[in-house]
């Protein structure tokens, strides 16, 4: 069995997650990035893990802004994977979809 193949459990980044930046996901060719945007990043913040960070994709349009400070979001369709990147094991995450917690009305 390879590492890439294990899954991982979403609840393992805590019960809360922090958005605290959005930025946009590009397309690689030949590990060169080029000008398409395939979706967006947004970066949580785990208060439970030490706020350690992690990013979780989104394909498609944006669909919330970078808050002022942080907001609690949750996630559609959270997956949590292992991939590598020089030569080093890495956590990575993706998302159908992102919503805030207590939003504002």
């Amino acid at each position: 069995m390879k590492i890439t193949d294990l899954i991982i459990d979403p609840r393992s980044l805590g019960s809360k997650l922090w958005l605290v930046e959005v930025s946009p996901a590009y397309e690689y060719r030949e590990n060169r990035k080029t000008d398409t945007v395939l979706g967006y990043r947004y970066t949580v913040a785990m208060p439970e893990k030490g706020l350690d960070k992690i990013n979780v994709r989104i394909d498609g349009d944006k669909r919330m802004d970078a808050p002022d400070g942080y907001a609690e979001v949750r996630f559609d369709g959270l997956e949590v994977f292992i991939y590598w990147s020089q030569g080093q094991p890495q956590v990575g995450a993706r998302a159908t979809g992102i919503h805030l917690v207590n939003p504002k009305t």
